[in-house]
């Protein structure tokens, strides 16, 4: 009979050393951590005196973004952490949470925002444009350092997913950076228009735009986060697919019990039952060996195999 429960012990043979790389990567985000955290002061600033409502709620945006990125880099050394007696999964779930946090965290501040161009309507105020316009261009000098800065540090490149935890926050905070580019090229063309015209409610309608962006990706954080709390099916991992992969293994006439989850929405986890054909029981380790390395290829990084003969009696064949 076979083994009650089969697992895969590979992991130090695909050991890869990205200890230089993690280090480029980190430094790089550290960079656009500074970079957003100093600016965001600057920007509250240059909001009052100016008084333009859209450069504060950009002050709060960048001010998040450092948060963001500074959590990133935190939840990274922390989420290295071994299993312990309490979490046998390791800490890397607990990035989830400060996820959520910073998630309401920015939709209550997205509604704040509307709230406010919706005074700045009501009550129109002289927006020193010319300020506004020098504050954009800053914001673009800085912005693009940033993301120029996280790319050299290993954001751009794609590496194996063991050694690339950097490289996974990296890309992520890169693409919003990126995001963050387009927006104060927004607000630059915005208060061009409003130093030639003086059209100062353009202030309110760049103070809306911003904070629809925010809480349009808060509420997407939402609901992925949602989703691997709830321990839905990836969206990397093709379930029809794995499943008849697995089936189309040689000696393999069943699988059951199949499930796939995520830890972190990055580091997925699988486990299933395959039942092989009695003239194959004694290549059960080659075919152990082939559905793991046949699972990794459908992204779960962390498989559980267990082996039956057809006949056996399992009691998790309808789970």
């Amino acid at each position: 009979m076979a083994e009650a429960h089969q697992h895969h012990h590979s992991c130090a043979h695909e050991h890869h050393d990205h200890g230089e790389e993690g280090k480029t990567a980190e430094n790089g985000l550290v960079t656009a951590f500074w970079l957003n955290f100093l600016f965001s002061i600057v920007e509250l600033v240059g909001g009052v005196i100016t008084q333009s409502t859209a450069i504060v709620a950009d002050a709060f945006h960048d001010f998040m973004d450092s948060v963001s990125i500074g959590l990133a880099i935190l939840l990274e050394k922390f989420s290295k952490k071994k299993r312990t007696d309490r979490y046998s999964y390791g800490y890397k779930r607990f990035s989830m949470l400060s996820a959520l946090g910073l998630s309401l965290f920015l939709l209550i501040g997205a509604i704040g925002m509307v709230i406010g161009a919706y005074h700045s309507f009501i009550e129109p105020k002289e927006i020193k444009s010319g300020g506004m316009i020098l504050l954009a261009v800053v914001g673009l000098i800085v912005n693009g350092a940033a993301v120029l800065r996280v790319k050299q540090g290993g954001g751009g490149h794609h590496h194996h997913h063991h050694g690339g935890g950097h490289n996974h926050n990296s890309r992520s905070i890169m693409l919003h950076l990126l995001e963050d580019v387009l927006g104060w090229a927004a607000v630059l063309v915005g208060a061009v228009v409003m130093y030639f015209t003086g059209w100062y409610w353009i202030d309110g309608v760049l103070t809306l735009g911003i904070a629809a962006f925010i809480g349009y990706n808060a509420w997407k954080n939402l609901s992925g986060i949602v989703e691997v709390m709830l321990q839905s099916i990836p969206r990397n991992v093709d379930m029809a697919q794995l499943s008849q992969d697995l089936a189309r293994v040689e000696g393999v006439c069943g699988v059951h019990d199949l499930h796939v989850w995520s830890l972190d929405g990055s580091y997925n986890v699988g486990s299933v039952h395959a039942v092989l054909t009695p003239q194959y029981q004694a290549l059960e380790s080659d075919r152990r060996d082939q559905i793991i390395r046949l699972m990794k290829q459908h992204n779960i990084h962390h498989p559980t195999v267990q082996m039956e003969t057809q006949g056996q009696t399992c009691g998790f064949e309808q789970c």
